[in-house]
């Protein structure tokens, strides 16, 4: 039997959200510099409800810009206009829409899923093939668990599981704390695109939390 320690977790990543998508233009004219300033794991478009002709126009018009900067974009619902969009995946809000879904996604695209109210959910979803699980996103009527249940989750998740978990932050402190609980990606959204410093700053704050996180870990400091 080896007795080798197990390799070294890789430093956890961003996962940016996008505002509510209607006209891509502004968004066109930021992303560039934002993903060039650090490094952003993935993101995720969320579309304003119109019609699937539109959406899809607006997927085509992020996906070269999100993917020619190294990162993954992601629908956030919506699986049937992935393809077609050309994006790389999409974000499931509950384990009956991942079900749904994994058919039209799988295998050449991202199924990531969120909504996951229980651990055997959780479960259920990293064997149906999820290839994340989200933990800390509002429910529909705007209510998250408490940042240390959250943590608590991408804990017991990271230390048993081998699919990425995420953790979704609506502060500098959450991305610091979901970070040092096991998170391999922090999203965040709301928290760069409303900070009066504008949203370079906020990401930069954000990349730099869960750097520190991750060091302070690795250092057995957290």
């Amino acid at each position: 039997m080896s007795n080798k320690p197990p390799p070294p977790r890789p430093a956890p990543r961003l996962y940016l959200a996008t505002p509510d998508v209607d006209d891509p233009a502004p968004l066109l004219a930021e992303l560039p510099d934002l993903l060039k300033t650090v490094d952003v794991a993935a993101v995720l478009l969320r579309l304003k409800e119109t019609d699937q002709r539109t959406m899809i126009s607006r997927i085509k018009a992020l996906a070269p810009v999100v993917q020619n900067a190294g990162a993954a974009l992601l629908v956030d619902g919506h699986p049937e206009l992935v393809a077609r969009g050309g994006a790389d995946g999409a974000h499931l809000r509950d384990i009956a829409a991942l079900e749904e879904a994994m058919p039209s996604l799988k295998p050449d695209r991202i199924a990531g899923v969120g909504g996951l109210e229980t651990r055997h959910e959780s479960m259920n979803a990293g064997e149906m093939g999820a290839d994340y699980v989200l933990f800390g996103e509002p429910d529909a009527k705007g209510q998250r668990p408490q940042a240390q249940a959250i943590a608590e989750r991408l804990d017991w998740w990271a230390e048993l599981f081998e699919p990425p978990c995420v953790g979704f932050a609506t502060s500098f402190q959450e991305a610091y704390d979901f970070a040092a609980s096991g998170a391999d990606f922090v999203l965040v959204g709301d928290l760069v695109w409303a900070d009066p410093r504008g949203p370079k700053a906020a990401l930069v704050e954000a990349d730099a939390a869960i750097k520190k996180a991750f060091t302070a870990v690795a250092a057995g400091q957290s």
